[in-house]
């Protein structure tokens, strides 16, 4: 939801302009009391959102001219204004890495053969006579 203002303009603060919005013309005082100069608010027709408020102030020239408050409209307006989010490349599959095994497979022939000649040891031996 989107707060809505009646009074829109510039302030100077630190040698910069920004946009200033208020509800109440007494925020001039509290401005200046901050130590912001160069105030200048207007009481706007109608409540506005932050965006219309400065839509409005550039359509009727609030800058009379003055580069800084221009730059500083804008600054808005940019600040305000959403930008398209840049497309993100898809990603890429993970690959999933093999386990090595811990024992080699010469290692597992070996103790086949291993088994395989001792079953046969014990077959002969069950065939021999006693």
């Amino acid at each position: 939801m989107n707060a809505s203002f009646t009074q829109a303009g510039v302030s100077r603060l630190k040698g910069e302009f920004k946009v200033r919005f208020a509800n109440d013309a007494l925020r001039v005082k509290v401005l200046a009391k901050n130590g912001h100069t160069d105030i200048d608010l207007m009481e706007l027709p109608t409540p506005m959102t932050k965006e219309a408020a400065v839509a409005y102030l550039l359509d009727i020239n609030f800058d009379n001219g003055n580069a800084e408050v221009r730059a500083a409209l804008e600054a808005e307006v940019d600040k305000r204004t959403e930008k398209p989010k840049a497309e993100k490349a898809p990603k890429e599959p993970k690959v999933k890495k093999e386990k090595k095994a811990k024992v080699s497979m010469e290692s597992i022939k070996a103790k086949i053969d291993e088994a395989n000649a001792s079953v046969t040891a014990d077959a002969e031996l069950e065939d021999a006579p006693y």
